[in-house]
């Protein structure tokens, strides 16, 4: 797999993944290091950082970072020179080869879009402030030019409305009913009142209302467009990171772990093989058993007695 290449069409689509990389390795385990793997938030991966030992982990560890969208070490077996540590989630190998692993999980979520509506000055500073701080940045004219941001593909973005008048009640109704994550209007407190009645009056709901920031930003005093702008984007920094919590699924280290009890032991390899969808099985008195291959369920079925008594 060219993981380069497929990691830029998922950011090119906008869809978040983890990319796992394996740091350190003592053999005989079978991963080396600088083997990568893409892990998608329902838990598909594609490539490959370790056999069916390793995987049920990788794919927990890298569901908890796209959760909590920060990084995450993790250790498989026991590494000589290696302490314990806080920032490092430990795990036992449980392949019967051995060896260990280190592998390196870093989730990469797509850039925050936000659309700015108006011509004006404090719109301008506001597109340049959030492009520097990284968002996917529509500057856009009328209340018109917003209904294609909203029904993009993936989330809508975060809205702040700057045009000082003109179309404001449409493009709030617009961004409040697409549920929009953030909508502010850069207004005077009276100017936002009025807003308010005007939404209501059109037929907005109150609970979508109550979701409008007007005016827009916090409130530190502030008097210069840039003031204004930085208010702005330290609101939708803090309401953002309430909102790309859970891009996947949280799974706690107790729910990663029992993942490995989910796995049987090749009586023929030692291999370990996950029981769910697992491809080569046998059943010999009463007892289901699991193989990593055909070729190791063949032997087994010539003399199950020999094998499940080993």
């Amino acid at each position: 797999m060219n993981w380069l290449a497929e990691a830029q069409t998922l950011t090119a689509a906008g869809q978040p993944f983890a990319l796992a990389t394996v740091v350190r390795r003592l053999a005989p385990a079978s991963a080396q290091p600088g083997a990568k793997a893409l892990i998608l938030p329902d838990g598909s991966m594609r490539g490959w950082v370790g056999g069916s030992c390793a995987q049920p982990i990788v794919v927990a560890e890298a569901r908890q970072a796209l959760h909590a969208g920060k990084p995450r070490l993790i250790r498989l077996g026991k590494m000589p020179g290696a302490t314990q540590q806080e920032d490092v989630a430990e795990y036992p190998m449980t392949c019967h080869s051995g060896g260990a692993l280190e592998i390196l999980i870093e989730p990469v979520l797509p850039a925050a879009r936000l659309a700015i509506v108006g011509e004006t000055p404090v719109a301008s500073t506001l597109a340049a402030l959030a492009a520097v701080l990284g968002y996917d940045v529509a500057h856009l004219t009328h209340a018109a030019d917003l209904a294609a941001a909203l029904h993009e593909a993936g989330h809508p973005p975060f809205v702040v409305v700057a045009s000082m008048g003109v179309d404001d009640e449409e493009a709030l109704a617009a961004a409040l009913h697409a549920k929009a994550p953030y909508v502010a209007l850069v207004a005077s407190p009276k100017r936002a009142a009025a807003v308010r009645e005007s939404l209501a009056a059109m037929g907005v709901a109150t609970d979508a209302l109550d979701r409008l920031k007007a005016p827009a930003g916090f409130d530190i005093g502030a008097e210069t467009q840039e003031e204004i702008a930085l208010s702005i984007m330290a609101e939708i920094a803090m309401t953002r990171s309430a909102a790309t919590q859970g891009v996947a699924t949280p799974v706690s280290a107790v729910q990663a772990a029992s993942a490995i009890a989910q796995e049987a032991i090749d009586p023929i390899c030692g291999m370990t093989v996950a029981i769910a969808g697992a491809r080569h099985t046998s059943e010999h008195d009463g007892t289901f058993w699991y193989f990593c291959c055909a070729g190791c369920k063949r032997r087994f079925d010539a003399d199950p007695a020999h094998y499940a008594a080993a």
